[in-house]
């Protein structure tokens, strides 16, 4: 049993950046893909970023501006954003899954990102 728990959420004017971060317990943390999602209220949740063996992931609209990177020794998973844009206001989840079949088992319980514009 793996468990996640992210940090770094807050309230940011646009253009600005923030960096999430997110510790793993539980379980061996290089064995995992890892992922960022969000929510959005109203809005389905998506994926953000994966790491997933040593490929990365991103969403379209975050593309340039958001990078996942992860310190295997801290067992924790990082997603740095930069030039941070109202939309991307949502709940953001850190978890983690299978690197085989890329579904993700394991979900922290969420930190508030707010852009202000």
């Amino acid at each position: 049993q793996v468990q996640l728990v992210e940090s770094g959420g807050g309230l940011v004017q646009a253009g600005g950046s923030l960096r999430l971060s997110c510790a793993a317990s539980g379980g061996t943390f290089s064995n995992y893909a890892m992922g960022w999602f969000r929510q959005a209220p109203g809005k389905e949740r998506e994926v953000v970023a994966a790491h997933r063996w040593s490929s990365t992931y991103y969403t379209d609209s975050v593309k340039g501006r958001f990078t996942i990177s992860r310190d295997n020794a801290k067992n924790t998973v990082y997603l740095q954003m930069n030039s941070l844009k109202p939309e991307d206001t949502a709940v953001y989840y850190c978890a983690a899954g299978s690197r085989v079949t890329n579904k993700y088992e394991y979900w922290g319980q969420g930190t508030q990102v707010t852009v202000s514009s």
